[in-house]
């Protein structure tokens, strides 16, 4: 759990929106709503947004606000609902102070469904305004949502395959080929499905369930389709940068292209994973953690971040830790091939030997890749000393690998390297490096091969794989300029100072940033940046404020006594109880009630 001074109070997290309709079939639509209101709010820059993984742990789930706003260390939830009926659609938002568990507001949309994309957008705003309000300067776009369709039809076909693709197993994962392909159909250009398509085909090919080389290609040539359409796309860079290095070996080009997408995306969570794993594989522990902190804080209940949490612990040595997230992952999806391959060579490091050995005895044949369990077996007999056994399963692997499994082949590396073999092991490095062996840079900094680590070889070649020169490629955070050159920002204030005097906006109970900046002539996000730099308060504080001021003249006024506490707070511009009470106990230190008694 975070301590509550820990959240950031720029942090929220999008809870899956409630289906509302009588078909359970929609639950697919109300995710899809979720999951593009997430997206939208993650390209505001300095908003923590939870990312949809862990914010769908909590689907279903009857736990107390507060908690699960500690657990995901956000201030902010956002919670809501879809119905749909027939083309009528109705959708239902309110945000939530996680700590205090109190609404501070809500609405309601009544549209079509043909307005689905406009909608999104229109939530996404109205909440980073709210959010803004409540808790100071925020940069907000005037759109959130890029409209990347205009057929519904072919957005509801992504969001069924996006759907089906999320249980990440090969029966599922190629049911969504079939939803993708069917939205293409209609529309061709749809980029969200290109890439959808994109992402299937190299995870079967990953996992071998359909041919290496036709899965990555497939991938290889809808990913650039998709950056044809639109160049701007983090899920496509993170997808060349997975064709670089699966594909080609080549570290440089794969840091560059996930760099772009992070570029793009600072918050895009596969890219912060991706990164993380590159630098680890690298050497970079430092670095390495520091994406993986990010991605943690992102997404807590990942069980694609954990995986990537407990790969940086094996490749740090700290194999019981690592050992205990793995066995994390397997619960919660048992037919997790990355986890399993893993959890194997932590084994071995571990010196539990015969439970490598026979680990993939009792397993179900569609996760048992035959490279690894033969891998596997020469690798823990070697380390037993049985030298025949070791022979057997090597002579296993070198078949395997003369049949084209490149995963076998690296086994063979791994096994020269355990083997003390050191000249092999080097041979092996320099013919893949010629040839471009897809899991070499995967394979060359495994603790499995520390025996080569102290050989001066082993630098010559890491310098060509991982090549210094490729770390500069990070660009240094710029400085932003005010929004505002101090001339501007000093006439401003003073004309925000007199409107205040004269007009008294504040009273106006459905006063809004946005309102009161088109008043004033401003940018809605020069006048953020302005309370926040020239006054040090929020939008909510600044105004609150001379409600309160307004609030203490009106109550000591004796002709008002005829009216509540709460009447006065309303004639003043407070439209909430709750909010009023808080604001008036922290600017005065006491309550509305102690006040007038004192």
């Amino acid at each position: 759990m975070n301590a509550t001074q820990d959240i950031p109070p720029k942090s929220i997290a999008v809870l899956p929106f409630v289906n509302m309709s009588s078909s359970e079939e929609n639950e697919y639509f109300s995710d899809g709503i979720t999951e593009e209101i997430i997206n939208a709010l993650a390209k505001i820059e300095g908003l923590k947004v939870t990312s949809r993984t862990s914010a769908f742990y909590f689907k279903g789930k009857n736990i107390p606000i507060p908690q699960i706003g500690s657990a995901l260390g956000v201030s902010i939830l956002l919670e809501g609902s879809v119905r749909l009926a027939g083309n009528a659609m109705r959708i239902t938002a309110q945000l939530i102070d996680a700590a205090e568990d109190f609404h501070f507001w809500s609405e309601t949309w009544d549209r079509t469904l043909d307005n689905v994309f406009e909608v999104q957008d229109e939530i996404s705003l109205f909440i980073a305004e709210r959010l803004r309000e409540h808790f100071g300067h925020l940069e907000i776009q005037d759109h959130l949502v890029e409209v990347k369709t205009q057929s519904v039809e072919a957005y509801q076909l992504y969001l069924k395959g996006r759907k089906t693709f999320n249980k990440w197993n090969p029966d599922d994962v190629k049911t969504s080929l079939g939803f993708y392909q069917q939205a293409l159909k209609i529309d061709p250009n749809h980029t969200e499905s290109i890439l959808g398509l994109a992402d299937a085909y190299s995870f079967l090919g990953s996992i071998t369930a359909i041919p290496f080389e036709e899965g990555w290609s497939k991938s290889a040539a809808l990913t650039q389709r998709a950056l044809s359409i639109n160049d701007k796309l983090p899920d496509a860079y993170y997808q060349l940068a997975n064709l670089a290095f699966f594909t080609k070996g080549d570290y440089g080009t794969a840091f560059k292209h996930i760099q772009k997408a992070l570029e793009i995306s600072p918050n895009h969570p596969e890219s912060q994973q991706f990164i993380t794993f590159l630098y680890i594989i690298a050497g970079k522990e430092r670095e390495a953690k520091t994406h993986l902190s990010i991605a943690l804080s992102n997404d807590p209940f990942s069980p694609e971040v954990q995986f990537y949490s407990a790969y940086v612990d094996y490749m740090t040595e700290a194999y019981e830790d690592a050992l205990h997230q793995l066995d994390q992952c397997l619960t919660i999806n048992p037919m997790n091939i990355p986890v399993h391959t893993i959890k194997t060579v932590c084994l071995l490091k571990l010196g539990k030997y015969d439970e490598a050995i026979h680990y993939y005895d009792t397993m179900p044949k569609e996760i048992v890749l035959p490279g690894e369990n033969a891998g596997i077996q020469a690798l823990g007999y070697t380390m037993k000393k049985d030298a025949a056994k070791a022979a057997a399963f090597e002579r296993q692997l070198v078949e395997l690998s003369d049949a084209g499994d490149f995963i076998a082949d690296t086994y063979r590396f791994l096994l020269a390297a355990v083997a003390n073999k050191l000249d092999d092991a080097f041979a092996w490095v320099e013919n893949a490096m010629k040839n471009g062996s897809p899991l070499l840079l995967y394979r060359y900094g495994d603790p499995l091969v520390n025996a080569l680590k102290q050989d001066n070889r082993y630098t010559i070649y890491h310098s060509k794989l991982f090549p210094g020169e490729v770390f500069g490629l990070q660009k240094k955070a710029s400085h932003k300029k005010p929004l505002l050159t101090e001339e501007a920002a000093a006439d401003s204030k003073k004309k925000l100072l007199e409107m205040i005097s004269a007009e008294k906006p504040y009273l106006d109970p459905d006063l809004t940033l946005r309102k009161l900046a088109e008043q004033l002539d401003l940018h809605p996000n020069q006048l953020s940046w302005l309370l926040n730099d020239g006054f040090g308060k929020n939008f909510n504080e600044f105004i609150n404020h001379y409600r309160i001021e307004a609030f203490k003249v009106m109550a000591r006024d004796p002709k008002n006594s005829h009216l509540t506490i709460m009447a006065i707070a309303y004639d003043t511009g407070f439209n909430s109880k709750t909010v009023f009470n808080t604001f008036f106990k922290k600017e005065t230190g006491t309550t509305p009630k102690q006040f007038l008694q004192g």
